[in-house]
Protein backbone atom coordinates (compact mmCIF):
# COMPACT_ATOMS: atom_id res chain seq x y z
CA UNK A 1 0.00 0.00 0.00
CA UNK A 2 1.16 3.42 -0.68
CA UNK A 3 -0.12 6.05 1.60
CA UNK A 4 0.42 9.73 1.29
CA UNK A 5 0.81 11.91 4.23
CA UNK A 6 1.99 15.03 3.85
CA UNK A 7 3.32 16.89 7.09
CA UNK A 8 2.36 20.36 5.39
CA UNK A 9 -0.75 19.67 4.64
CA UNK A 10 -1.35 18.57 8.25
CA UNK A 11 0.05 21.77 9.55
CA UNK A 12 -2.28 23.97 7.34
CA UNK A 13 -5.02 22.80 7.82
CA UNK A 14 -4.59 21.49 11.66
CA UNK A 15 -5.84 17.74 10.79
CA UNK A 16 -4.18 14.72 8.82
CA UNK A 17 -5.16 14.13 5.24
CA UNK A 18 -4.05 10.62 4.56
CA UNK A 19 -4.46 9.54 1.13
CA UNK A 20 -3.70 5.59 -0.01
CA UNK A 21 -4.56 2.30 -1.22
CA UNK A 22 -6.23 1.32 1.80
CA UNK A 23 -7.05 3.30 4.90
CA UNK A 24 -8.66 0.81 7.40
CA UNK A 25 -5.31 0.24 8.76
CA UNK A 26 -4.58 3.71 8.81
CA UNK A 27 -8.35 4.65 10.33
CA UNK A 28 -8.01 2.12 12.95
CA UNK A 29 -4.48 3.57 14.26
CA UNK A 30 -5.99 6.93 14.46
CA UNK A 31 -9.10 5.44 16.51
CA UNK A 32 -6.46 4.35 19.10
CA UNK A 33 -4.79 7.17 19.01
CA UNK A 34 -7.87 8.94 20.14
CA UNK A 35 -9.01 6.19 22.70
CA UNK A 36 -12.74 7.71 22.06
CA UNK A 37 -15.92 5.46 22.20
CA UNK A 38 -16.18 5.33 18.20
CA UNK A 39 -19.37 5.23 16.01
CA UNK A 40 -19.22 4.63 12.57
CA UNK A 41 -22.02 6.30 9.89
CA UNK A 42 -21.86 4.96 6.29
CA UNK A 43 -24.00 5.56 2.91
CA UNK A 44 -25.67 2.59 2.47
CA UNK A 45 -24.74 1.92 -1.20
CA UNK A 46 -23.09 -1.89 -1.17
CA UNK A 47 -20.12 -0.01 -2.72
CA UNK A 48 -19.62 1.63 0.95
CA UNK A 49 -21.17 -0.82 2.75
CA UNK A 50 -18.02 -3.32 2.38
CA UNK A 51 -15.67 -0.50 3.86
CA UNK A 52 -17.99 0.63 6.41
CA UNK A 53 -17.99 -2.96 7.76
CA UNK A 54 -13.77 -3.00 7.46
CA UNK A 55 -13.26 0.82 9.34
CA UNK A 56 -15.94 -0.17 12.04
CA UNK A 57 -14.19 -3.99 12.63
CA UNK A 58 -10.51 -1.93 12.66
CA UNK A 59 -11.46 0.87 14.42
CA UNK A 60 -13.59 -1.33 17.05
CA UNK A 61 -16.50 0.74 16.68
CA UNK A 62 -19.46 0.88 19.27
CA UNK A 63 -22.18 0.97 16.42
CA UNK A 64 -22.18 0.67 12.68
CA UNK A 65 -25.20 2.81 11.18
CA UNK A 66 -26.23 2.83 7.57
CA UNK A 67 -27.98 5.96 6.12
CA UNK A 68 -29.68 6.07 2.37
CA UNK A 69 -28.06 9.09 1.11
CA UNK A 70 -27.44 11.28 -2.38
CA UNK A 71 -28.64 14.42 -3.16
CA UNK A 72 -32.14 14.34 -2.85
CA UNK A 73 -32.02 13.42 0.37
CA UNK A 74 -29.09 16.04 1.67
CA UNK A 75 -32.00 17.63 3.66
CA UNK A 76 -32.53 18.77 7.20
CA UNK A 77 -35.02 15.71 7.68
CA UNK A 78 -31.88 13.57 6.97
CA UNK A 79 -29.73 14.80 9.45
CA UNK A 80 -32.70 14.81 12.32
CA UNK A 81 -32.50 11.37 11.31
CA UNK A 82 -28.61 11.00 11.71
CA UNK A 83 -28.93 12.66 15.22
CA UNK A 84 -31.71 10.67 16.41
CA UNK A 85 -29.54 7.43 15.47
CA UNK A 86 -26.57 8.64 16.96
CA UNK A 87 -28.15 9.57 20.28
CA UNK A 88 -30.35 5.77 20.58
CA UNK A 89 -26.65 3.77 19.88
CA UNK A 90 -25.44 5.63 22.91
CA UNK A 91 -23.22 8.31 21.07
CA UNK A 92 -21.91 11.28 24.11
CA UNK A 93 -20.27 14.31 23.97
CA UNK A 94 -16.47 12.59 23.65
CA UNK A 95 -17.66 10.26 21.13
CA UNK A 96 -15.34 9.72 18.00
CA UNK A 97 -17.68 9.38 15.15
CA UNK A 98 -16.27 8.31 11.73
CA UNK A 99 -18.49 8.87 8.54
CA UNK A 100 -17.74 6.00 5.07
CA UNK A 101 -18.74 7.68 1.88
CA UNK A 102 -18.79 10.26 -0.76
CA UNK A 103 -19.50 14.32 -0.94
CA UNK A 104 -22.79 13.93 0.12
CA UNK A 105 -21.84 12.11 3.22
CA UNK A 106 -18.70 13.95 3.76
CA UNK A 107 -21.26 17.44 4.15
CA UNK A 108 -23.94 15.73 5.93
CA UNK A 109 -22.60 13.86 8.41
CA UNK A 110 -19.75 16.03 8.92
CA UNK A 111 -23.14 18.86 9.74
CA UNK A 112 -24.75 16.20 11.99
CA UNK A 113 -21.15 15.89 14.31
CA UNK A 114 -20.73 19.50 14.26
CA UNK A 115 -24.20 20.03 16.08
CA UNK A 116 -24.57 16.92 17.79
CA UNK A 117 -24.73 17.86 21.53
CA UNK A 118 -22.91 21.27 20.37
CA UNK A 119 -19.83 19.41 18.65
CA UNK A 120 -18.37 15.77 18.64
CA UNK A 121 -15.16 14.99 16.81
CA UNK A 122 -15.48 13.45 13.43
CA UNK A 123 -13.65 12.09 10.92
CA UNK A 124 -14.51 11.02 7.02
CA UNK A 125 -13.29 8.10 5.11
CA UNK A 126 -13.82 9.12 1.38
CA UNK A 127 -15.08 6.52 -1.06
CA UNK A 128 -15.56 9.11 -3.75
CA UNK A 129 -13.44 11.32 -5.89
CA UNK A 130 -15.50 14.12 -5.47
CA UNK A 131 -15.12 13.68 -1.45
CA UNK A 132 -11.51 13.36 -2.01
CA UNK A 133 -10.79 16.04 -4.22
CA UNK A 134 -13.36 18.24 -3.00
CA UNK A 135 -16.15 17.47 -0.27
CA UNK A 136 -14.19 16.21 2.93
CA UNK A 137 -11.39 18.87 2.75
CA UNK A 138 -11.60 22.42 4.04
CA UNK A 139 -14.36 21.65 7.14
CA UNK A 140 -17.31 22.81 4.87
CA UNK A 141 -20.68 21.30 6.13
CA UNK A 142 -24.17 21.72 5.17
CA UNK A 143 -27.37 20.64 3.45
CA UNK A 144 -29.45 21.99 0.96
CA UNK A 145 -32.76 23.91 1.24
CA UNK A 146 -36.03 23.85 -0.89
CA UNK A 147 -34.39 26.79 -3.00
CA UNK A 148 -30.71 26.13 -2.91
CA UNK A 149 -27.75 23.64 -2.49
CA UNK A 150 -26.02 24.08 0.91
CA UNK A 151 -27.53 26.92 2.34
CA UNK A 152 -27.55 25.53 5.76
CA UNK A 153 -24.62 24.51 7.04
CA UNK A 154 -21.24 25.30 9.30
CA UNK A 155 -17.58 25.16 9.27
CA UNK A 156 -16.25 22.86 11.11
CA UNK A 157 -13.20 20.69 10.18
CA UNK A 158 -13.14 17.44 10.94
CA UNK A 159 -10.37 15.47 13.19
CA UNK A 160 -8.95 13.68 10.28
CA UNK A 161 -9.62 12.74 6.19
CA UNK A 162 -8.84 9.46 4.71
CA UNK A 163 -9.21 9.20 0.97
CA UNK A 164 -9.58 5.32 0.40
CA UNK A 165 -7.99 5.19 -3.18
CA UNK A 166 -8.74 1.59 -3.20
CA UNK A 167 -12.92 2.52 -3.33
CA UNK A 168 -11.79 3.89 -6.83
CA UNK A 169 -11.95 1.03 -8.70
CA UNK A 170 -16.09 0.20 -7.57
CA UNK A 171 -16.54 3.25 -8.92
CA UNK A 172 -17.85 3.17 -12.58
CA UNK A 173 -16.66 5.36 -15.63
CA UNK A 174 -19.32 7.87 -14.98
CA UNK A 175 -18.57 8.42 -11.14
CA UNK A 176 -14.80 8.72 -12.21
CA UNK A 177 -15.73 11.31 -14.19
CA UNK A 178 -18.11 13.13 -11.44
CA UNK A 179 -15.03 14.13 -9.38
CA UNK A 180 -12.52 15.12 -12.57
CA UNK A 181 -14.85 18.13 -12.60
CA UNK A 182 -13.71 18.55 -9.25
CA UNK A 183 -9.98 17.89 -10.31
CA UNK A 184 -9.95 20.07 -14.07
CA UNK A 185 -11.36 23.26 -11.60
CA UNK A 186 -8.31 22.80 -9.23
CA UNK A 187 -6.13 22.49 -12.20
CA UNK A 188 -7.42 25.49 -13.85
CA UNK A 189 -7.12 27.60 -10.20
CA UNK A 190 -3.34 26.11 -10.15
CA UNK A 191 -2.16 26.25 -14.01
CA UNK A 192 0.66 25.43 -15.05
CA UNK A 193 2.26 21.98 -14.56
CA UNK A 194 -1.00 20.29 -13.11
CA UNK A 195 -2.79 21.43 -16.05
CA UNK A 196 -0.19 20.33 -18.45
CA UNK A 197 -0.09 16.86 -16.25
CA UNK A 198 -4.00 16.68 -16.50
CA UNK A 199 -4.17 16.69 -20.63
CA UNK A 200 -1.53 14.00 -20.73
CA UNK A 201 -3.24 11.82 -18.75
CA UNK A 202 -6.53 12.21 -20.40
CA UNK A 203 -6.44 9.98 -23.57
CA UNK A 204 -5.29 6.99 -21.24
CA UNK A 205 -8.00 4.51 -19.69
CA UNK A 206 -8.71 5.36 -15.91
CA UNK A 207 -6.83 2.17 -15.02
CA UNK A 208 -3.46 3.17 -15.91
CA UNK A 209 -4.11 6.70 -13.77
CA UNK A 210 -1.99 7.23 -10.79
CA UNK A 211 -4.95 7.72 -8.65
CA UNK A 212 -3.23 8.00 -5.28
CA UNK A 213 -0.75 11.14 -7.08
CA UNK A 214 -3.85 12.80 -8.97
CA UNK A 215 -5.63 13.29 -5.67
CA UNK A 216 -2.85 14.62 -3.75
CA UNK A 217 -2.03 17.14 -6.03
CA UNK A 218 -5.54 18.14 -5.91
CA UNK A 219 -5.68 18.01 -2.25
CA UNK A 220 -2.71 20.29 -2.16
CA UNK A 221 -4.66 22.74 -4.33
CA UNK A 222 -7.39 23.21 -2.12
CA UNK A 223 -5.48 23.41 0.97
CA UNK A 224 -3.70 26.64 -0.25
CA UNK A 225 -6.87 28.31 -0.26
CA UNK A 226 -8.32 26.93 2.79
CA UNK A 227 -5.42 27.74 4.98
CA UNK A 228 -5.40 31.43 4.87
CA UNK A 229 -8.96 31.97 4.29
CA UNK A 230 -10.97 29.41 6.38
CA UNK A 231 -14.11 30.66 6.53
CA UNK A 232 -14.67 32.13 2.96
CA UNK A 233 -14.33 35.83 3.31
CA UNK A 234 -11.85 36.20 0.50
CA UNK A 235 -9.62 34.11 -1.58
CA UNK A 236 -11.25 30.62 -0.65
CA UNK A 237 -13.68 31.65 -3.17
CA UNK A 238 -11.72 30.99 -5.98
CA UNK A 239 -12.59 27.35 -4.84
CA UNK A 240 -16.17 28.25 -6.17
CA UNK A 241 -15.16 28.49 -9.87
CA UNK A 242 -18.03 27.29 -12.05
CA UNK A 243 -19.97 26.42 -9.13
CA UNK A 244 -22.39 29.63 -8.92
CA UNK A 245 -23.64 27.99 -12.34
CA UNK A 246 -23.34 24.33 -11.42
CA UNK A 247 -25.50 24.63 -8.41
CA UNK A 248 -28.57 26.57 -10.24
CA UNK A 249 -28.15 23.81 -12.88
CA UNK A 250 -27.97 21.15 -10.14
CA UNK A 251 -31.51 22.61 -8.36
CA UNK A 252 -32.97 23.74 -11.58
CA UNK A 253 -33.15 20.08 -12.59
CA UNK A 254 -33.99 18.44 -9.49
CA UNK A 255 -31.00 17.11 -9.22
CA UNK A 256 -31.66 15.03 -12.32
CA UNK A 257 -28.38 16.87 -14.12
CA UNK A 258 -25.77 15.07 -11.23
CA UNK A 259 -22.93 17.48 -9.61
CA UNK A 260 -19.72 16.57 -11.85
CA UNK A 261 -22.35 17.38 -15.08
CA UNK A 262 -23.23 20.48 -13.98
CA UNK A 263 -19.63 21.45 -12.43
CA UNK A 264 -18.25 20.63 -16.09
CA UNK A 265 -21.28 22.61 -18.15
CA UNK A 266 -20.29 25.43 -14.88
CA UNK A 267 -16.89 25.90 -16.12
CA UNK A 268 -17.54 26.47 -19.73
CA UNK A 269 -20.32 28.83 -18.62
CA UNK A 270 -17.46 30.98 -16.51
CA UNK A 271 -14.87 30.96 -19.20
CA UNK A 272 -17.95 32.17 -21.46
CA UNK A 273 -18.82 34.80 -18.85
CA UNK A 274 -14.82 35.46 -18.44
CA UNK A 275 -14.76 36.13 -22.76
CA UNK A 276 -17.99 38.20 -22.27
CA UNK A 277 -15.74 40.35 -20.02
CA UNK A 278 -12.61 40.71 -21.73
CA UNK A 279 -10.81 38.39 -19.04
CA UNK A 280 -10.22 35.16 -20.77
CA UNK A 281 -8.55 34.61 -24.00
CA UNK A 282 -10.51 32.55 -26.53
CA UNK A 283 -7.44 30.15 -26.73
CA UNK A 284 -7.18 29.27 -22.76
CA UNK A 285 -11.07 28.52 -22.91
CA UNK A 286 -10.80 26.17 -25.96
CA UNK A 287 -8.26 24.42 -24.08
CA UNK A 288 -10.24 23.70 -21.38
CA UNK A 289 -12.92 22.75 -23.45
CA UNK A 290 -10.78 20.24 -24.79
CA UNK A 291 -9.78 18.91 -22.02
CA UNK A 292 -13.80 18.38 -20.53
CA UNK A 293 -14.29 16.64 -23.89
CA UNK A 294 -11.30 14.64 -23.73
CA UNK A 295 -12.99 13.40 -20.41
CA UNK A 296 -16.41 12.93 -21.67
CA UNK A 297 -17.98 15.51 -19.35
CA UNK A 298 -21.03 17.68 -20.77
CA UNK A 299 -20.26 20.72 -22.38
CA UNK A 300 -23.81 21.69 -23.13
CA UNK A 301 -27.60 20.61 -22.67
CA UNK A 302 -30.79 21.29 -21.94
CA UNK A 303 -30.48 24.15 -19.38
CA UNK A 304 -33.69 25.96 -18.33
CA UNK A 305 -32.22 29.55 -18.34
CA UNK A 306 -34.85 31.22 -15.72
CA UNK A 307 -35.00 27.92 -13.43
CA UNK A 308 -31.36 28.34 -13.22
CA UNK A 309 -31.42 32.13 -12.80
CA UNK A 310 -33.89 31.59 -10.01
CA UNK A 311 -32.19 29.00 -8.11
CA UNK A 312 -28.59 31.23 -8.85
CA UNK A 313 -30.91 33.93 -7.00
CA UNK A 314 -29.89 32.45 -3.64
CA UNK A 315 -26.65 31.41 -4.02
CA UNK A 316 -24.37 32.19 -1.09
CA UNK A 317 -22.05 34.30 -2.43
CA UNK A 318 -24.78 37.18 -3.25
CA UNK A 319 -23.67 40.44 -1.47
CA UNK A 320 -25.66 43.71 -1.40
CA UNK A 321 -28.33 41.62 -3.79
CA UNK A 322 -25.86 41.37 -6.48
CA UNK A 323 -24.97 37.86 -8.24
CA UNK A 324 -21.07 37.42 -8.04
CA UNK A 325 -19.08 34.93 -9.81
CA UNK A 326 -15.76 33.12 -9.94
CA UNK A 327 -13.72 33.61 -13.46
CA UNK A 328 -10.62 32.93 -15.08
CA UNK A 329 -8.68 35.29 -16.38
CA UNK A 330 -6.10 32.46 -17.28
CA UNK A 331 -5.20 28.90 -16.88
CA UNK A 332 -3.49 29.17 -13.19
CA UNK A 333 -5.40 33.24 -12.57
CA UNK A 334 -9.10 33.22 -11.47
CA UNK A 335 -10.65 36.09 -10.06
CA UNK A 336 -13.25 36.42 -7.32
CA UNK A 337 -15.66 38.73 -6.78
CA UNK A 338 -16.99 39.87 -10.23
CA UNK A 339 -20.29 41.44 -10.63
CA UNK A 340 -21.60 40.69 -14.04
CA UNK A 341 -24.42 41.83 -15.77
CA UNK A 342 -28.01 39.63 -15.55
CA UNK A 343 -27.72 40.48 -20.05
CA UNK A 344 -24.59 38.66 -19.93
CA UNK A 345 -25.68 35.97 -17.89
CA UNK A 346 -28.65 34.62 -19.53
CA UNK A 347 -26.47 34.88 -22.74
CA UNK A 348 -24.17 32.73 -21.23
CA UNK A 349 -26.99 30.34 -20.20
CA UNK A 350 -28.83 30.21 -24.03
CA UNK A 351 -24.76 29.11 -25.18
CA UNK A 352 -25.41 26.26 -22.58
CA UNK A 353 -27.99 24.91 -24.40
CA UNK A 354 -25.66 24.38 -27.73
CA UNK A 355 -22.87 22.56 -28.56
CA UNK A 356 -19.43 24.81 -28.12
CA UNK A 357 -18.58 26.33 -31.60
CA UNK A 358 -15.06 27.58 -32.67
CA UNK A 359 -15.19 30.50 -30.40
CA UNK A 360 -16.48 27.97 -27.10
Amino acid sequence: MRVVSDASLNDDLGYPVVIGANARSEVAAFARKEGRETFVLYDANRFVAATARGVAKAARAKALIPFPLGERRKRLATVERVLDAMLAAGAERDALVIGVGGGVASDLFGFACAIYMRGVRYAHVATTLVAMVDAAIGGKTGVNLGDGKNLAGSFADPAGVFCDVAALRTLGQSALREGLAEVVKAAIIEGGDFFDWLEELSPHPFARWPWTTLVAESVKVKTMSVADDRLESGARQVLNLGHTFAHGIERASRYRITHGAAVALGLRAAGLLALRSGRFSEAEHLRVLTLLALLRLPLHGPIDGDAVLAAMSHDKKKRAGRQRFVLPRAIGDVEYGVECSPASVRAVLRRLQKAPSARG
